[in-house]
């Protein structure tokens, strides 16, 4: 006989929209799985920046938040119990996923099995606990400015979750990838075939064209409104253009906004999951933190000079 399911476990909640200061660990109790829905055990999960404006209530509108709140999306564990119908996994096998619910911050989450891909043994835990919202995000993102061989496209926030995947998704269609980031972060963007460029707003333009004389054909925006501004500034047309951060500045020039809306399935996740097993991509881990420590966790991603992702470690 396997090891006795638990009906309780820590989970993150905050019960007010606020700081990192209304984060908490609490006891809840699990609830009996439904139709094909398996409980996981979490061994990593990671943070996103979506996640600090759902808490902050900066999203309401689009993300309404019922309390006490759970938290959290991405993460990777082993099935330890599945619900009637379940189909495609056996108990303890190892899994990548997804959660809906807002509750992958947790030592266990309950998701349908369509939520779920098998873990391959070369991703360590915590890159594959990180992968759903940066890899889907950035496939997505990817694709909508339709990059051809040898066309030049600069990335904004090159080295953080989202943009350190882009980047190498679009070196790999033959890119040239323009990346824009801090100093100490060029190396890593160098290694993986990517020109950088410092982001100081003072003469990027100019810096890029220097860069790129013969122009720019297509820019993905993972940080702000102002690299909009900059990609129209660079004559780069407004459908090749796409942001996962300034959909208002999207909506007055007619960029394009995919991301993770359009992505969110298991067959992109599936992709994200091979590219990485394979060698082909990577993703850097920043830092890792325990489940007690979620508020320097997020303290540290909201200062938005993360390389690659943080991660949590029930």
């Amino acid at each position: 006989m396997g090891a006795p399911v638990p009906r309780v476990g820590r989970a993150v909640r905050f019960d007010e929209h606020g700081d990192v200061d209304v984060l908490y660990v609490a006891e809840v109790p699990l609830p009996e799985l439904g139709a094909s829905e398996l409980l996981v055990k979490v061994h990593a999960a990671g943070v996103n920046p979506g996640e600090i404006a759902i808490r902050a209530g900066a999203i309401m509108s689009t993300f309404p938040t019922t309390f006490p709140s759970g938290e959290g999306t991405d993460f990777a564990g082993v099935a330890v119990e599945l619900g009637a119908g379940t189909s495609g996994f056996i108990l303890g096998e190892a899994v990548v996923g997804w959660s809906e619910r807002r509750s992958s911050h947790a030592e266990y989450v309950i998701v349908p099995d369509g939520h779920l891909v098998r873990k391959p043994d070369e991703l360590s835990w915590e890159v594959a606990g990180s992968l759903f919202i940066a890899g889907v995000t950035a496939f997505a993102a990817a694709r909508a400015v339709q990059a051809q061989h040898g066309e030049t496209v600069v990335v904004s926030s090159a080295a953080g979750g989202v943009g350190s995947i882009v980047v190498q998704l679009l070196t790999a269609q033959g890119a040239r990838v323009i990346g824009i980031a801090s100093e100490p972060n060029h190396e890593w963007l160098a290694s993986v075939g990517v020109t950088p460029v410092g982001y100081a707003a003072t003469g990027l333009a100019e810096r890029i064209r220097a860069i790129a004389p013969a122009g720019v054909d297509a820019l993905v925006d993972t940080h702000g409104a102002e690299y909009l501004d900059l990609a129209i500034k660079l004559g780069v047309p407004p459908e090749r253009i796409n942001t996962v951060a300034a959909f208002q500045a999207a909506t007055q020039i007619g960029a394009k906004t995919d991301g993770a809306r359009v992505a969110s399935n298991a067959e992109t996740l599936g992709k994200v999951v091979d590219l990485v097993a394979t060698g082909t991509g990577s993703v850097q881990i920043e830092a890792t933190y325990s489940l007690d420590d979620v508020r320097e966790a997020y303290a540290e991603l909201a200062k938005r000079h993360s390389r690659g992702k943080i991660v949590l470690i029930p």
